[in-house]
C-alpha cells in the first residue's frame, strides 16, 4: 500500500486518481488521542488502514458501475464466489482494518505482512463455521491464548470484494468477539490476539493520520523508514532524492453524490524537503499536460479530469495532494 501511495505522489501526472479541493494542515499539530476504532485493536504496525466496506459495496460501486450493469453483475457474482469458497460474506462486513509490517528478507526486497480485522453484522463464530463447511475438510486448527485459529487451505486465486485478484495458499481466521473476525496468516492472527490482550498496541499516531478525514470510505497512515524508501524503484534519481526526505504518508478515498475523491499527504523531515517535492510535482503536473492530451477513450477522460482538478499544497513540512473525478468516468476502467 505504501509503495503504491508513494508512486502516486511521485508520478502524479500519470496516475488516474480521484481528488478535489484541499484543506491546509497545521504545521506542528498537537496530536489528539484517536477515537476508539477497529484499528485500535491492531498489533503494532508500520502502516494501518481502514475500509468502510458497506459503503464501498452499497453506495460507491452501484454508482461507479451504473452505466455498466454487466460489470456490476460480474462483481456481485465474484463476491458470491468468494463467499462460497471461504464462507465469508463481504456484504456483512461494515469495516475492515488492516495493520501492515514491512520486513526486508534480502537486499532491495520489501515484504508486507498483513493482519486484518473485520467487523460487521455477522456472527463471527457462525461465519468461521461456514468457512469450515466451505473448506470441505481442508483446514486445521491451532490454539493460542485461549483462542482457536482456523487455517483454511485454498490454493487458488479469488477476488476480494469482487475487485482485487488474490492468490491465496492459506487463509487463517479467528473470532475475537461476536462481531469481530481476525484474518490473515496464523502468525499475524497471533499478534492480533496479543494486541487485544494489551500486550502490544502502539499505533495511536498512525490511526490519527488514517482518520484525518474520519468519514472517508478508505483511510490510511504509515511510517516511511529510510530502508523502505531505499527499496522503492521510482525510476528517476531526482524524484528518488526528493522522496528520501519523507517520513510518513497518509491519505483517504471518499465519494460524494457525483465524484470520487482521493487525497494523499506526506510529512517530510523538514520544510525544505516538503517544498522540494511539491515543486517537483508541480513541474510534473505541467509536463504531464503534454501527454494527457494524447490519451483517448475512458482513460483520456479520467486523466484529463484528474489533472485539471489536481491541487498540490505544501505548508511547513507537510505536502498534500487532492483531485476528483466523476464516478461514472471510473466505471469503464473497473476490471481493466
Amino acid at each position: 500500500m505504501i509503495r503504491k501511495s508513494l508512486k502516486l505522489v511521485a508520478m502524479s501526472l500519470t496516475v488516474f486518481v480521484c481528488l478535489q479541493t484541499l484543506t491546509v494542515a497545521q504545521t506542528k499539530r498537537t496530536a489528539k488521542p484517536a477515537a476508539p476504532t477497529l484499528m485500535s485493536l491492531l498489533p503494532e504496525s508500520d502502516a494501518v488502514a481502514q475500509v468502510k466496506v458497506n459503503r464501498l459495496l452499497s453506495e460507491v460501486m452501484p454508482k461507479v458501475l451504473a452505466n455498466n450493469p454487466a460489470k456490476l453483475a460480474e462483481v456481485n457474482a465474484d463476491i458470491d464466489r468468494f463467499k462460497t469458497k471461504t464462507g465469508l460474506d463481504p456484504r456483512t462486513f461494515e469495516q475492515i482494518a488492516l495493520g501492515i509490517r514491512f520486513t526486508y528478507p534480502s537486499e532491495g526486497v520489501t515484504k508486507l505482512i498483513t493482519a486484518a480485522l473485520a467487523h460487521g453484522s455477522f456472527n463471527a463464530g457462525a461465519m468461521v463455521a461456514a468457512g469450515r463447511v466451505a473448506a470441505n475438510g481442508k483446514y486445521r486448527e491451532e490454539k493460542y491464548q485461549g483462542k482457536t485459529i482456523y487455517i483454511f487451505t485454498l490454493d487458488e486465486s479469488i477476488k476480494l470484494l469482487g475487485l482485487i485478484d488474490l492468490k491465496i495458499h492459506e487463509l487463517a481466521a479467528s473470532p475475537l468477539d461476536t462481531n469481530t473476525l481476525a484474518l490473515g496468516d496464523a502468525s499475524s492472527i497471533r499478534t492480533v490476539i496479543d494486541a487485544k490482550a494489551g500486550k502490544s498496541r502502539a499505533n495511536a499516531e498512525l490511526i490519527s493520520l488514517a482518520t484525518r478525514e474520519p468519514n472517508a470510505i478508505i483511510g490510511f497512515g504509515g511510517n516511511l523508514s529510510p530502508k523502505l524508501l531505499a527499496n522503492l524503484d521510482i525510476g528517476n534519481a531526482a524524484i528518488t532524492g526528493d522522496l528520501s526526505g519523507l517520513r510518513q504518508t497518509f491519505g483517504s478515498v471518499d465519494a460524494n453524490e457525483k465524484d470520487v475523491v482521493l487525497f494523499i499527504g506526506a510529512r517530510a523531515v523538514n520544510a525544505d524537503s516538503a517544498k522540494n517535492l511539491g515543486d517537483t510535482l508541480e513541474g510534473l503536473k505541467q509536463f504531464g499536460a503534454l501527454f494527457v492530451g494524447r490519451l483517448t477513450g475512458p482513460k483520456g477522460v479520467l486523466a484529463k479530469t484528474a489533472l485539471t482538478n489536481l491541487k498540490i499544497v505544501t505548508q511547513a513540512n507537510e505536502l498534500q495532494i487532492r483531485t476528483a473525478v466523476a464516478q461514472a468516468d471510473i466505471g469503464p476502467l473497473v476490471g481493466n
